[in-house]
């Protein structure tokens, strides 16, 4: 939601200009340092969506970005978000189905990018069973095989911790820091992950050019990936079965994990459907689909030429399949190659190290 500017200018906020880029804050005494993120036109959105209870601030983030990384937050101190989100691989794990967690279990999901999720609200997770990222950060958080957190403790070693004490007394005006305000901190700094510099970004604001394979490869892109993978954000971000599976089997203990959305909505045309993902960075994101299943971008292509199975909550925008011979192929991936996005990795890779 857009935050009103006369309400915070009543009340004493100063707000950063919507051209201000994230830089590590110096901590003042009372004001905290509020700012939105600049945005490419190439993203095709229309502003910086935010809930009002969470507005970023260069403070806000800072914090979040310190929990994020710190492994403390884990029942045995040595898992952190950033385990299964690296920036080096725009915050992916390079595994299918990760077992980084605390007990080492190997986890049914394998873990998307992150990056660009202020625009996911319609639904975070595979499943979108998560509304916002104020309540999707619980999940990693507290579930048994990711951190394993009991929030008390997490809370009370907080406390202990003068430092992220006054930094938590800073950001959210409290005498007390609770769990919601760590998701909050988290959520401010999430949002910050924007990857929108691109050769593909570049050439659309024409300062870079294509070459001729990739300008073709944009056009097989166009013709047989757009419906899905929208242009700007590269996701439509709904919800689609996209023929992995003729059959969803639903084991008790895993509460319909198998059957994608169908386990949120109980719609039979969501049975398999999960959610797309983004071709921003989708070179450095493998292995692909939600379980992880398929090594290569190769082998994505192989699924959608002979691959897909055939069943009753098909999406209906892959009944035929996609055909490419050999050399669109070649043009396909070379397009796709440029929607890495070097600036971003290097930026959020180097301010780790």
């Amino acid at each position: 939601m857009k935050i009103c500017l006369k309400l915070l200018l009543l009340t004493g906020i100063a707000l950063a200009s919507a051209c201000t880029q994230y830089e590590e804050p110096v901590f003042l005494e009372h004001e905290l340092q509020y700012f939105i993120p600049e945005l490419s036109s190439t993203l095709q959105v229309a502003g910086f969506p935010q809930p009002e209870r969470n507005i970023i601030s260069q403070e806000g983030v800072a914090l979040g970005k310190k929990l994020f990384f710190d492994p403390s937050l884990s029942a045995n101190g040595k898992v952190s978000c950033a385990t299964c989100h690296a920036p080096s691989l725009a915050f992916t794990d390079g595994v299918g189905l990760g077992s980084h967690g605390t007990t080492g279990n190997k986890l049914h999901r394998t873990s998307p990018g992150i990056f660009n999720l202020a625009w996911q609200a319609d639904g975070l997770f595979w499943d979108g069973g998560a509304h916002d990222l104020e309540s999707l950060n619980f999940g990693p958080l507290t579930h048994p095989d990711e951190m394993a957190a009991d929030l008390n403790e997490l809370v009370a070693n907080l406390e202990n911790n003068e430092e992220y004490k006054q930094q938590f007394e800073h950001v959210f005006s409290a005498e007390r820091i609770e769990s919601a305000q760590v998701s909050r901190a988290i959520s401010q700094y999430v949002r910050t992950l924007i990857s929108q510099d691109s050769k593909y970004d570049r050439w659309k604001r024409q300062d870079d050019s294509f070459t001729e394979l990739e300008l073709k490869g944009y056009q097989l892109y166009k013709k047989n990936c757009s419906t899905c993978h929208q242009e700007g954000l590269f996701t439509d971000r709904d919800f689609h079965n996209n023929g992995l599976d003729k059959e969803y089997p639903n084991p008790p203990e895993l509460e319909g994990l198998y059957q994608g959305r169908y386990r949120i909505t109980s719609k039979p045309e969501d049975m398999g459907a999960y959610k797309t993902p983004t071709l921003r960075n989708i070179a450095l994101t493998a292995p692909y689909m939600h379980d992880g299943r398929l090594e290569t971008l190769e082998d994505v292509l192989d699924h959608y030429q002979n691959g897909i199975q055939v069943n009753e909550s098909l999406s209906p925008q892959l009944s035929e399949g996609i055909t490419l011979n050999p050399s669109e192929r070649i043009a396909l991936l070379a397009f796709l190659a440029s929607l890495t996005d070097s600036v971003f990795i290097q930026k959020h890779h180097q301010s780790t190290n």
